[in-house]
């Protein structure tokens, strides 16, 4: 992706649209993948295996009869079962009428109800999963810090770190006691610590030295949001922050009280990046965040993350634990965007939060800019949205679908062709509609 990062063309426009095509074509093959492969274990015939929709630009037929497609429009996708009467699953009265009992029974709308749920779940679940094992593997990929703070390597800064040394186990600070991260964090978060040098107590070699070295939490960037005030300022990954309008800081902590205390007003950062100083102009934006607590607050935020002077020593956890922590880090995708959605719609917090197709090809361009890392991150979370989005009780979407199966599981009978036409339709209106409101807050929020 630094290679897409790199496309200068209308001032990064080409890059954005070339990785918000390729993060919807892995979440839409994906989707539809799922949908496919059940239907096919469940004995029911794809005709036709979409990504995109519009004019055919390629197309094969499988072993099965499938017709796998490329379309020239690519933002989207379907799965055209046998019954279908088209990419929204409606059956197709005449054709059903004409299959013979075997025929029937390979279609969509012939096939048990049991298989039919399965099927239409499978999409969103497709997405779920895409979700666990991208996040699963980023956390195998890069580790896990070690319990006790460990040197692993050290950043560049301007001032002089040598000694302190990779492998250093950090035993105290200025006296302060960090058996774990969560010490030594509790210690950087105090402004009574604060000060450019430090006193560190550290385990090299099996004895115990002390040591000179920074402040632990530098105003050290180590992430930028995608669409944040950091962001559309050019601040990067690696950046050390040396002051805000003119006062000197030492730790993240500074740089967060002066950004709250400016309240949206521009600010000016003095940067060092790779040995030369630089000055940035920004303002922070005020953002619903969540508070810890189930719920959310307004803060005054640049958007970005602060660093340590070190890169942490990690260790490769098991397979079942990243596992477990990929379908952890979903699930807690899921609640935050329901719980997010209820505080939308309660009036809590902006309804501007919710973006349209513009913002989301945006963040994609921001991901992909920042390294193939960050941008199949976005692409975790992005799946994890569009699962959950299908998951809606919405007619035309797949939970409406799965509602529609429920009523017949119970009433023991479908709902009228009349009905369904009407639901579907009614759905659309409310899909469209979402799609023009967030699209609106693309262009006015």
């Amino acid at each position: 992706m630094e290679l897409i990062s790199s496309i200068p063309l209308f001032g990064g426009f080409l890059s954005t649209i070339i990785s918000f095509i390729a993060v919807l074509s892995i979440i839409i093959f994906v989707h539809e993948f799922g949908h496919y492969i059940v239907g096919r274990w469940s004995g029911i015939h794809a005709e036709v295996f979409s990504m995109g929709f519009g004019p055919v630009v390629k197309s094969w037929h499988d072993k099965r009869g499938t017709r796998w497609q490329l379309a020239a429009i690519p933002f989207g996708g379907y799965v055209k079962f046998l019954g279908d009467a088209d990419a929204s699953s409606r059956n197709d009265p005449e054709a059903l009428a004409k299959m013979d009992f075997e025929t029937r029974a390979r279609s969509f709308h012939g096939a048990k109800l049991y298989k039919k749920a399965l099927t239409v779940a499978a999409g969103p679940v497709a997405n779920f999963i895409l979700s666990s094992v991208i996040f699963a593997g980023v956390v195998m990929f890069s580790g896990l810090a070690t319990e006790q703070p460990t040197i692993g390597a050290l950043k560049p800064l301007p001032q002089a770190t040598n000694a302190i040394q990779p492998g250093d186990v950090i035993l105290s600070i200025n006296g302060v006691k960090t058996p774990d991260y969560t010490a030594l964090y509790d210690y950087a978060r105090k402004d009574s610590v604060i000060a450019p040098t430090q006193t560190y107590q550290v385990l090299r070699d099996g004895k115990s030295v002390a040591a000179i070295g920074p402040f632990p939490l530098l105003p050290l960037i180590d992430n930028v949001q995608p669409q944040s005030a950091a962001m559309a300022a050019g601040l990067k990954i690696g950046d050390l922050i040396q002051s805000v309008d003119g006062k000197s800081i030492t730790a993240f902590s500074q740089l967060q009280s002066l950004v709250a205390a400016s309240d949206g007003k521009p600010l000016v950062l003095k940067i060092w990046r790779n040995g030369t100083i630089k000055d940035v102009r920004l303002a922070a934006r005020k953002l619903d965040m969540p508070d810890g607590k189930g719920g959310f607050e307004k803060r005054v935020l640049i958007g970005i993350t602060g660093g340590l002077f070190f890169a942490p020593k990690t260790t490769t956890p098991g397979l079942f634990e990243a596992a477990k922590m990929g379908v952890e880090q979903t699930g807690a995708i899921i609640s935050s965007s329901l719980t997010g959605l209820g505080y939308m719609i309660s009036g809590a917090i902006s309804a501007c939060n919710l973006q349209g197709p513009v913002g989301i090809a945006k963040t994609s361009g921001d991901a992909a800019s920042q390294g193939f890392a960050s941008f199949i991150w976005f692409v975790a979370v992005l799946s994890t949205a569009i699962g959950l989005l299908n998951l809606f009780p919405i007619p035309v979407l797949d939970g409406g679908h799965l509602v529609f199966f429920a009523y017949e599981a119970v009433a023991k009978r479908p709902p009228s062709d009349r009905v369904m036409n009407i639901m579907m339709s009614a759905g659309l209106f409310l899909v469209i509609g979402m799609m023009v409101f967030a699209l609106g807050n693309d262009f006015f929020c």
